[in-house]
């Protein structure tokens, strides 16, 4: 699995990956987007941008860099990266099929993405990030699973996944909502021919939605990598955003909200890949400190306390505006 690739690293941030959903398209819920990314949010500037958090990243030790086809030009910005930097082998690639992005690079769309989990969708998919990424893709995730989606039952997918899967590509799934902890159960009991068709799975957790953490625990000790998704709960843990405690606990360890909220994240023993959503190069620096902040369990417990039950926290994040 390419994920093996990470395990002999030895940086401090070699758990964390960077995430290009806020920065390769102009419209997403992240919460201070417009004082992230201005006003000029062209393909070319976003193109620069996104390149030059890639840099960054992996100057600074990020080897696992995550996409979509949803993302906007997610792929296609990575693709060009990549091209132009063949000496970098030691990348481990992950995009995603599941969404469509309709929004055509504009942030008052009336939709911005359309899901669909069908064979056919993933066909033309797969088609498609092969085109851009050839080769270089690692991780071919469903997006967002929910317990009701077809592709938890669907075994003509099933079959061509663990055809993919025979030629080299790893499949895995990501989660949203509510019931992510029975979407996770549900998946790990899929197999085809009695093998478990998925090695890697990618869910929300942060100090404020903890509910999948047993499940993921599990997923772990089935042998997945686990990678963590959302772990700034798009803005709500930023130094605008956070609650009082977060913000008292960062003071007190000398480092940005955001890096506590990762930290809680990194520390959790089966969390293999914890993702960056950074969308400038400050933001991302600070981001990357998660690997270096201690917590004490009074700290902990503290933190513990913010958990939301997981339909309030779900509800507030779909009332989140594209912008």
């Amino acid at each position: 699995m390419p994920f093996t690739r990470l395990a002999t690293a030895t940086t401090p941030t070699c758990h964390l990956g960077l995430g290009l959903a806020a920065v390769a398209r102009p419209g997403y819920i992240n919460l201070n987007r417009d004082e992230d990314l201005g006003e000029n949010r062209s393909v070319d500037t976003l193109r620069t941008r996104t390149h030059q958090l890639l840099d960054a990243a992996y100057a600074q030790g990020v080897r696992y860099f995550d996409v979509a086809r949803s993302y906007g030009r997610s792929e296609e910005f990575l693709a060009a990266w990549l091209t132009a930097r063949p000496d970098i082998e030691d990348v481990v690639i992950g995009s995603k099929w599941g969404y469509t992005y309709t929004a055509d690079w504009t942030t008052d769309a009336e939709q911005h993405e359309v899901k669909d989990h069908t064979l056919p969708a993933y066909e033309r998919q797969r088609a498609e990030s092969g085109q851009l990424l050839g080769d270089r893709l690692d991780l071919y995730q469903i997006h967002s699973l929910t317990p009701e989606s077809p592709a938890l039952s669907d075994k003509e997918l099933h079959a061509r996944l663990a055809e993919a899967a025979a030629e080299g590509l790893t499949i895995g799934f990501s989660t949203s909502g509510p019931a992510q902890a029975d979407t996770v159960r549900a998946a790990l009991a899929v197999t085809v021919d009695g093998e478990p068709l998925f090695r890697t799975v990618q869910s929300t957790y942060n100090v404020l939605e903890t509910s999948v953490g047993p499940a993921l625990a599990e997923a772990h000790d089935a042998g997945l990598t686990v990678i963590v998704k959302e772990g700034m709960a798009n803005g709500r843990l930023t130094a605008g955003q956070a609650p009082d405690t977060v913000r008292a606990i960062a003071e007190e360890t000398g480092l940005g909200v955001d890096a506590v909220a990762l930290a809680v994240v990194l520390r959790q023993p089966w969390a293999g890949v914890v993702l960056s959503g950074a969308a400038t190069v400050g933001q991302l620096a600070s981001n990357l400190h998660a690997a270096v902040v201690d917590l004490d369990e009074e700290q902990l417990s503290r933190l513990a306390a913010l958990v939301e039950e997981p339909r309030v926290y779900w509800e507030r994040r779909g009332q989140l505006p594209w912008h």
